[in-house]
């Protein structure tokens, strides 16, 4: 296979409509790219939820990886978390702003997977 040459290459570069976004695509996936990321996200649109409520709705996850990845979307700044002045304690787990933001981007992500579901099944016809 022959090599591009560096002006091949350029020119690929500057006619790539995705080059303008790539970098904001790999920050979108640096931050909700891991396997629980995206299902917790999910799980706190309706509604705040407590650490046990999340852990029973996503049953393969361990609670080190449930912990780490909450506090990793809080870090980021896309759910907060809440900790009432109750005995004993009661910490809740809401989306903020900017994790409500992504809803248009796993709607996206969503709709394209179904589709892709399709074509998949269908190969089998």
């Amino acid at each position: 296979m022959k090599r591009q040459t560096n002006r091949q290459a350029q020119q690929f570069d500057d006619e790539n409509p995705c080059k303008e976004f790539l970098t904001g695509i790999t920050r979108t996936l640096d931050v909700v790219g891991s396997k629980w990321k995206v299902p917790l996200l999910c799980l706190l649109y309706k509604r705040s939820k407590r650490f046990n409520e999340l852990r029973r709705e996503l049953p393969n996850v361990t609670q080190h990886m449930l912990a780490a990845s909450l506090r990793e979307l809080e870090s980021d700044g896309l759910v907060s978390r809440t900790v009432y002045a109750e005995s004993p304690p009661r910490v809740e787990y809401s989306l903020t702003e900017e994790g409500r933001s992504l809803e248009g981007v796993f709607l996206a992500l969503g709709e394209w997977g179904r589709s892709r579901e399709f074509v998949a099944n269908s190969s089998h016809l």
